[in-house]
């Protein structure tokens, strides 16, 4: 026996490697959650004969094996490292654009697949909406940084054409609300730190310039930058590092201006489900985990309300690109309510009466697939 291993040391090693890892794999601890890529992992589902025979139980079951084996975000790091060595300009979804301060991290989108008509009927339920509250309601919808930075996209790579959607987006919602196009906004300032680089996000000064345009609109005194210290956190690794794991990646700064206004969490949302807040705007704990963006507002819950020092009230609904914009609205009303459609279930009218204006913010990229925004015309005869 010993002479016939001998004999075949390739398959000796190829079946200890397998049984090995094996062995590993058992002993290798379980996690709740992955904070790199900042979602929950598979766990051992439930198993039950009526769920094995309809392929369920099978599919969670091989989905828990892909989230748990041994030695996962290793093996991550050496896949996207040797795409790396084979000069790709891409990785699980993520272009890779050099520029003069680091890689920036584009998501990649083709078309809009199987979303191909949600962000027309999203954007008709935002005018139906508006039309409900006439006078009251503000639409912004902030593009992708494949749209500002165009001439950085790897030649000849054939994204969706967002231009075109946000033209048919605005053209149906400026019939009631008022838009704000912040295209040629953020392409006067496209040399400036509007965008992180490793995240889908803008930046705290992205989210400022937009809130700048609607203060000039409105004739509002804006936020004064000057007038308060600004708090610089590194080594910031956003959602898009996640996905591509760039092996030499510059990571990003996060800043964020620590007002001590008080907010109150009214209703969680899923993702904020355990958190208990302070009662400030800000998470602090968060900073010094992987998801820092998660410090503003404590992350994306229903429903929440913030004390401002101006006058009057405006109610925000927004995905998480509004965490950012809205604790600089402080300087401007003294009541701030914060909705996010995607973890809120009741009907907003009632809500949206105890406003004196209310700003629908939103990114295209959530934009076009968050069927949570037709809530807004929830139980609406």
């Amino acid at each position: 026996m010993l002479k016939k291993l001998k004999s075949a040391p390739l398959a000796v090693c190829f079946f200890v490697f397998l049984f090995g890892f094996m062995l590993l794999d058992m002993a290798w601890p379980k996690r709740e959650k992955s904070e790199l890529e900042n979602r929950k992992l598979q766990q051992v589902p439930d198993f039950s004969w009526s769920s094995l025979f309809k392929n369920e139980w099978t599919a969670k079951y091989g989905d828990y094996v892909k989230d748990q084996f041994a030695l996962r975000d290793q093996w991550i790091d050496l896949r996207a490292f040797t795409e790396f060595l084979q000069l790709k300009t891409e990785n699980n979804g993520i272009l890779f654009a050099p520029s003069n301060s680091g890689t920036m991290m584009f998501t990649k989108y083709y078309s809009l697949g199987s979303n191909e008509s949600t962000y027309l009927a999203n954007a008709n339920a935002v005018a139906q909406f508006a039309a409900r509250h006439p006078g009251k309601v503000t639409f912004m919808l902030a593009p992708s940084a494949s749209v500002v930075y165009s001439d950085l996209l790897p030649v000849g790579v054939p994204l969706a054409n967002e231009n075109q959607y946000l033209d048919e987006i605005f053209e149906i919602t400026g019939t009631a609300a008022q838009n704000f196009d912040l295209r040629d906004t953020f392409t006067a300032h496209k040399d400036e730190y509007i965008f992180y680089r490793t995240d889908h996000h803008w930046t705290t000064y992205g989210a400022y310039l937009a809130y700048e345009d609607f203060c000039k609109q409105y004739q509002l005194a804006p936020f004064d930058l000057t007038a308060h210290e600004a708090v610089e956190v590194p080594d910031f690794y956003g959602t898009s590092y996640s996905s591509s794991r760039l092996w030499n990646t510059v990571p990003d700064v996060l800043t964020y201006y620590p007002l001590s206004n008080p907010m109150t969490v009214e209703v969680k949302g899923e993702l904020g489900a355990d958190v208990q807040t302070d009662g400030t705007m800000y998470n602090t704990a968060a900073l010094d985990t992987r998801d820092k963006y998660s410090c503003f507002l404590w992350g994306n819950n229903g429903y929440s309300t913030i004390e401002g020092t101006g006058t009057g009230s405006i109610l925000v609904v927004k995905d998480s690109y509004g965490n950012s914009f809205t604790p600089f609205l402080t300087e401007n009303y003294a009541k701030i309510g914060v909705i996010d459609l995607r973890y809120w279930s009741s009907n907003i009218e009632e809500l949206a009466d105890e406003y004196d204006q209310i700003l629908i913010l939103h990114n295209f990229q959530s934009f076009y697939q968050d069927n949570g925004i037709r809530k807004l015309n929830l139980n609406v005869a």
